[in-house]
């Protein structure tokens, strides 16, 4: 009878145990799942998560309003984007102005422009090097940036830095054991003891 309630109450604690883990089980699976869903919805935010699909879109769509609009350079700092929109109605209707600025607020020079129709920008590109605020606009396409493609541009010479010594040939042997050949030194203006 012992033997019997033992094996009874160790059945009865191994379901217990069973359910237990299958409990926690399920609360760390729910968790999981809503952690998932929290990731997800940051991602989303963050915009970092785009399907090839969305991708390909919206780089058609950007494509496609680089078409409407065009580049204006030599803009005046002071002047506002209600004054450029003004001057380029006569082509078309103005969606946008934007009026490019540094990180302290301060304009950088230039400008896009964007129009509700295609063939606005080319009546614009017919204002090129018109005035604006007493200063010459340069009047271009707006060209479409490729992500990625950054034009090289090499190193500049710093003027500050002394120029390096000219290549100096290693030690070497001479032939047949006659000793050591001095090591070759170069004419340069900073070397003293040439």
């Amino acid at each position: 009878m012992e033997g019997d309630d033992v094996v009874m109450a160790a059945e009865e604690s191994t379901e217990a145990d069973l359910d237990d883990m299958k409990r926690r089980l399920k609360e760390m699976e729910d968790e999981a799942a809503a952690l998932r869903e929290m990731q997800a919805k940051v991602e989303k935010e963050m915009g970092s998560v785009q399907d090839p699909a969305a991708a390909a879109t919206s780089q058609a769509n950007r494509e496609e309003v680089d078409s409407r609009s065009i580049f204006v350079g030599n803009v005046d700092y002071s002047c506002t984007p209600e004054e450029v929109q003004q001057h380029f109605q006569s082509c078309g209707t103005v969606n946008r102005v934007t009026i490019r600025s540094d990180k302290y607020g301060q304009p950088k020079g230039y400008a896009y422009v964007e129009f509700l129709e295609v063939d606005a920008v080319q009546e614009a590109l017919l204002l090129n090097e018109s005035e604006l605020r007493g200063r010459q606009l340069k009047v271009t396409a707006k060209r479409t940036n490729i992500p990625g493609m950054k034009p090289y541009r090499p190193r500049r010479s710093n003027p500050f830095m002394q120029p390096r010594d000219p290549f100096i040939a290693p030690y070497f042997f001479a032939p047949y054991g006659y000793g050591k050949v001095p090591r070759l030194r170069m004419a340069t203006r900073y070397n003293p003891y040439y």
